[in-house]
């Protein structure tokens, strides 16, 4: 017997993977959330395998997405960057890894914690959903509006209220498995 899974995952066997022992398990360390911050902004007006299948690449490209060395990439850095096929060669998706490094950067030079600062927007905890299909599932919350206006304002970029959900959907902030799914009760 197959296991039941949320309808997005489809065949792909990269795909069953990141959905069965990646999305929506809580992720709290910052580097760790920064990096997933970063790979979300990449997906915008993409498929999210398209990004899942190039993470590797991008791990390489972005200094393991080591936030105090992306954020010193300069403009030489970047036109190297936009000969790398692993990754989406788009001068503005390029830019936004290093403006959130930045970013990440100037909001914990004074000790701040940056994983603690996503996970006020949830109050801490994950947000446990009971949506028993897909078209249930928003693609913004209140939450998600909230955080995306805070990242901007640190001057994060490509985080607006769609990705910022996706983001928390992924780290485990909201579980949005739906409830036939098998890791609905493991998230």
């Amino acid at each position: 017997m197959e296991m039941q899974r949320c309808s997005w995952v489809g065949d792909d066997d990269i795909y069953q993977a990141y959905h069965d022992e990646v999305w929506g398990r809580p992720v709290y360390d910052s580097q760790e959330l920064f990096a997933k911050l970063c790979l979300d902004g990449q997906q915008a007006g993409l498929s999210w395998i398209t990004i899942l299948k190039k993470q590797k690449t991008y791990e390489a490209a972005f200094a393991n997405f080591d936030p105090s060395i992306i954020a010193k990439f300069d403009e030489e850095k970047v036109e190297s960057l936009l000969l790398d096929k692993g990754i989406v060669r788009n001068r503005l998706k390029v830019n936004s890894i290093i403006k959130n490094a930045r970013g990440y950067m100037s909001y914990t030079a004074n000790g701040d914690d940056f994983s603690q600062f996503l996970w006020s927007f949830v109050g801490g905890k994950p947000i446990v959903n009971t949506f028993r299909g897909m078209s249930e599932v928003p693609t913004q919350t209140p939450e998600s509006e909230a955080m995306s206006k805070a990242l901007k304002k640190l001057g994060f970029n490509f985080v607006g209220p769609t990705i910022c959900y996706a983001f928390m959907q992924a780290v485990g902030m909201v579980n949005d498995h739906t409830t036939d799914c098998f890791c609905y009760g493991k998230c």
